[in-house]
């Protein structure tokens, strides 16, 4: 194709060489045209310069990209030479022929055709002779340039000049003269010799039909060794030919029976003789992108048979999808209430289209055929929202293909797996329902060839666009609907790897199973019972692992149902066995969080949250649902929170639940409370047990019971015992920091007790934890942690002087405000 086929340096070389030429001889052309209106023999000068620098055109030195840059500095001084010409020959065109058979004795072709094609469009701009013959002539003359890089670039030159000029009128004499009558003033009339569009369709089709010949032959030159050079040289070059499509799709006298009749059928005789999978595949693009969508409607069986008659080698899947996108997007488009043109004929034509090219392609990629279905499905989907069975129609043939070609388990990231995601993505998008889903029988089953990860990746995707959409189950349909959409994310799968529950895309999907049982929302509240009831038992066949994320959502909600129940006494007979009732099917699905997927901590908050939430609600006999509550929570804690800082921790929330409660009879209320102190009594740490002891001993001074009326149990003698308790294990601390740390914290405790007027807080006893709390101070190293200490001491005895005052100064108020008795008469 071309004889110098060297690196990048040598290129630029030989194209500074050829510009160089090219910028003197065209300085020396302008230079005899501007010289012209005083010596008429410059025109003549300035044409033989130009030849001189079109000879640099000859050039086989440059590759494709390269020639292309000489072939841009060249065109734009043909440009000026032919502004020059134009106006030079206006006013006497008659002298213009001369200069047309002078130019015909150049020797060499190229420089010939190219200052024959430039006078050419001078003499149409002038108005001289048959716009019709000239082009004609033209696109004739250019058949003797038969080298594939200087053709293609010369027959570009040709539709350059030729663009403006091309006839685009209408087709016949009368059409012609209605066009002029409808001209505004002023406006030039056309001229029945200057051609009709017909000439112009006629000029465009043979100069498409050389270029794409000579674009071809660019293949079939050269060594076999250089075929993957050649073809990127063809990709380079390849809108040249697209070009002339491009032109024809300008032109606004063609009608679509002109296309349907005349256009389409020799550019497709054109592309499918030329046997050529680049050009083929190029060209059948460009004819979808190009053309009107008009058009491709009234000529869809025509082009999709050409389709059937490409070689083996081009990727059809490519144009079907592209054709069917943009059909799709035209008809969804469509002005409302007027339906596309044979909108209710395209998804049987292309259905039909993608079964005969997979079957008589057998070798075909299976993700170039899962890429064909999306196409189709997106074309049911969003022109036919109506019809599901289309939808269903294509997935059941995708199925049947991978079923025949024995495939079982697509990997999720792969190249079949990344297109079936798009194709199952789409339903769900479109939609905004999930739940249409589940009227797809087909849609699950091509689901089901995924493996494990595919599969609850789409199941994620589903859940997301269901919480974005809020999309509520009202009923039991709705339930089993969605569940067996996600099924992968609810139960174990046999693709399923032993280890999947460890990794963070697995904490992730349960979470978004949590959240979507938020959705369920029944229209009244024993619907809402019976739903959750019915996830529950689904739910709890889920294994181990996943129970901690999807149960405890169900009893919140569970939990939140009690609460709005609760103010309908007055409309329900059966208010306290259904409240009842929905409490034993909490503390059962909290018991499956025992027993099944072994917890402790997250079981024994839920006990107690069931606890407070039962106090809140007065139906009969709360305070025993309460009571199991609070002590299933404390069974919990002694028995299965084996780390000392959870028990630590789940002790505080046992403290902080009893607090909360205050509708627990007496009798009921200290077994739960002892229970309490024993346990903290139990902490496997000396130091924890003081600390918890401290904690618990709240719950005698600020408890309530159903006795006490609302009013604080303030049990002075109780508090004092615990704190008193606490105090003497932490004397039997032997790390002094640490003992220091507790005195500390004793102090405090008593501080604050009696600050709020507990009598039976000693004040010597006081005075001797101080003491005993400086002593320790002494003994300790010298530290940061000892001076921190000692600062917390000080504050510590301060505070305690202040409440001292404190308490001296409201005794004095009292004793002053006692009133004075009367005195006896005298």
């Amino acid at each position: 194709m071309y004889e110098n086929s060297g690196n990048t340096t040598d290129q630029e070389k030989f194209l500074d060489q050829s510009i160089r030429v090219v910028k003197a001889e065209s300085f020396e052309m302008k230079r005899c045209l501007m010289k012209r209106c005083l010596d008429k023999g410059k025109t003549m000068d300035a044409l033989k310069h130009a030849l001189q620098m079109l000879n640099e055109m000859r050039t086989a030195e440059l590759s494709p990209k390269f020639y292309y840059r000489l072939y841009m500095d060249s065109m734009h001084e043909l440009q000026c030479l032919e502004v020059n010409l134009v106006q030079e020959y206006a006013q006497e065109p008659a002298k213009l022929g001369n200069l047309y058979e002078c130019v015909q004795y150049a020797s060499a072709i190229i420089p010939r055709l190219y200052l024959l094609v430039t006078i050419g469009g001078v003499f149409i701009k002038c108005g001289l002779g048959s716009r019709k013959e000239i082009l004609k002539d033209l696109v004739e003359m250019c058949r003797g340039v038969q080298h594939p890089l200087r053709g293609l670039f010369l027959r570009n030159y040709l539709m350059q000049c030729t663009r403006s000029v091309l006839p685009d009128f209408p087709e016949t004499e009368e059409m012609l003269v209605a066009h002029n009558d409808n001209l505004s003033k002023g406006t030039p009339k056309l001229k029945p010799r200057d051609g009709t569009v017909d000439d112009t369709i006629d000029f465009v089709l043979i100069n498409f039909a050389e270029m794409n010949k000579l674009w071809v032959r660019m293949q079939h030159q050269g060594p076999s060794k250089e075929k993957e050079k050649r073809e990127k040289d063809r990709m380079e070059l390849r809108i040249l030919v697209g070009t002339n499509l491009v032109r024809l799709a300008q032109l606004e006298a063609l009608t679509e029976e002109m296309y349907v009749k005349d256009v389409l059928p020799s550019i497709l005789e054109q592309i499918v003789s030329c046997r050529d999978p680049i050009s083929q595949e190029y060209l059948m693009e460009c004819v979808i992108q190009v053309f009107a969508d008009d058009f491709h409607l009234a000529t869809l069986t025509e082009f999709l048979n050409a389709c059937g008659q490409l070689q083996q080698d081009v990727n059809i899947k490519i144009l079907l999808i592209a054709l069917v996108d943009r059909l799709a997007l035209y008809t969804t488009s469509y002005n409302e209430g007027q339906p596309a043109p044979t909108k209710m004929q395209l998804f049987e034509i292309f259905s039909e289209q993608a079964t005969t090219l997979i079957k008589n392609r057998p070798d075909m990629p299976l993700d170039d055929i899962v890429a064909l279905h999306v196409s189709l499905v997106s074309l049911a989907v969003k022109c036919y929202p109506d019809r599901q069975d289309y939808a269903n129609m294509t997935f059941q043939g995708l199925r049947q293909v991978i079923e025949e070609k024995g495939v079982t388990d697509i990997e999720a990231f792969g190249k079949v797996g990344r297109e079936l995601t798009k194709l199952l993505n789409i339903p769900i998008d479109e939609y905004k329902n999930v739940l249409r889903l589940s009227q797809l029988p087909e849609y699950i089953k091509v689901m089901n060839y995924f493996d494990y990860r595919g599969q609850c990746n789409i199941a994620s995707y589903m859940i997301q666009n269901m919480l974005e959409e809020e999309t509520v189950f009202r009923n039991q349909d709705d339930v089993d609907s969605a569940f067996s959409l996600i099924s992968s994310l609810l139960k174990d799968q046999e693709k399923q790897s032993s280890d999947s529950h460890e990794t963070e895309e697995f904490a992730d999907e349960q979470n978004l199973v949590a959240r979507l049982l938020h959705l369920i929302r029944a229209d009244d509240v024993d619907s809402q019972f019976l739903l959750l009831n019915s996830a529950r038992k689904t739910l709890g066949e889920g294994g181990r692992h996943r129970l901690r994320y999807t149960l405890p959502p169900i009893i919140f909600e569970l939990y939140r149902l009690v609460l709005q129940f609760s103010d309908m006494k007055d409309e329900d007979d059966k208010w306290d066995a259904k409240i009842r009732k929905m409490f034993v099917c909490a503390m059962g699905t909290i018991g499956a969080l025992v027993s099944t997927a072994e917890l402790a901590e997250l079981p024994m908050k839920l006990y107690l949250n069931g606890a407070i939430t039962a106090d809140r609600v007065p139906f009969e006999d709360n305070h025993t649902v309460v009571y199991e509550f609070v002590s299933k929570a404390l069974s919990i804690l002694e028995d299965d929170v084996v780390d000392s800082r959870d028990r630590v921790r789940c002790l505080h929330l046992t403290v902080g639940t009893l607090l909360k409660t205050t509708h627990l009879p007496e009798e009921n209320w200290q077994p739960l409370a002892n229970q309490t102190v024993l346990a903290a009594a139990k902490m496997f740490k000396k130091p924890d047990q003081v600390r918890s002891l401290v904690t618990v001993a709240a719950l005698y001074w600020h408890g309530q019971t159903l006795e006490t009326n609302g009013e604080k149990m303030k049990n002075g003698k109780k508090v004092v015992d615990i704190l008193r308790k606490a105090a003497k294990i932490a004397r039997e601390c032997l790390e002094p920091l640490v003992q220091q740390q507790l005195f500390i914290q004793l102090l405090s405790a008593y501080t604050y007790y009696y600050e709020d007027n507990c009598s039976e807080v000693n004040v010597d006893h006081i005075e001797e934890l101080i003491a005993r709390t400086q002593d320790n101070a002494v003994q300790l190293d010298v530290s940061a942690e000892a001076d921190s200490l000692e600062k917390q001491l000080g504050e510590a005895i301060r505070r305690l002087q202040l409440a001292k005052l404190d308490v001296a100064a409201a005794q004095a108020t009292t004793i002053r405000s006692e009133p004075e008795l009367p005195q006896p008469p005298s």
